[in-house]
């Protein structure tokens, strides 16, 4: 089942003296949590509506509705923002890390079962999923176009084409 609400970011400082606060981003970009108007502080818990949001630099700067001062906004420091998936908008073929983790891996050709997907690095080029057998050893492969086939987010399965060499041991 897929979680109603994901983490956005962590409340790392304040900004100026009016309640402006700094949030590190948990996902591509800044500029993806400019679509949302209210945050949750804990999962569905406070809910605080958005007066006004800005990028500056990687970070978010954000105002909060009732949140006019530094030492208002000093209380919130530290804090994990969420935000509801139902007020999210992805394009067809992107996913929330959240979805992918504990996915269950198989060959797209063979079905042979590989693990499950418990790790996924950001590289810059492209991300890594790393996928953990059932032996508890780890591999990495490549999420690209090529290698990934297909994700069923309903069933828990992503099919891949994995490069020869990732699980057997040819040179």
């Amino acid at each position: 089942m897929l979680k109603q609400f994901l983490e956005a970011g962590r409340i790392v400082g304040t900004h100026g003296v009016h309640g402006e606060l700094r949030v590190n981003p948990w996902c591509d970009s800044s500029a993806f949590l400019r679509q949302f108007h209210t945050f949750y502080l804990g999962v569905g818990k406070v809910p605080m509506k958005v007066c006004s949001m800005r990028i500056q630099k990687k970070q978010l700067l954000v105002v909060f509705q009732g949140v006019d001062s530094v030492e208002k906004a000093d209380t919130l420091r530290s804090r994990i923002l969420y935000f509801k998936r139902d007020d999210a908008k992805i394009a067809k073929g992107r996913y929330f890390i959240d979805d992918l983790m504990g996915l269950e891996v198989y060959d797209a050709d063979t079905f042979v079962y590989y693990g499950v997907l418990t790790e996924v690095m950001r590289t810059g080029a492209n991300d890594v999923y790393q996928i953990t057998a059932p032996d508890k050893k780890d591999y990495l492969i490549p999420a690209v176009e090529e290698v990934i086939r297909d994700i069923n987010l309903e069933k828990g399965k992503m099919l891949i084409r994995p490069v020869k060499g990732i699980f057997d041991d040819e040179d």
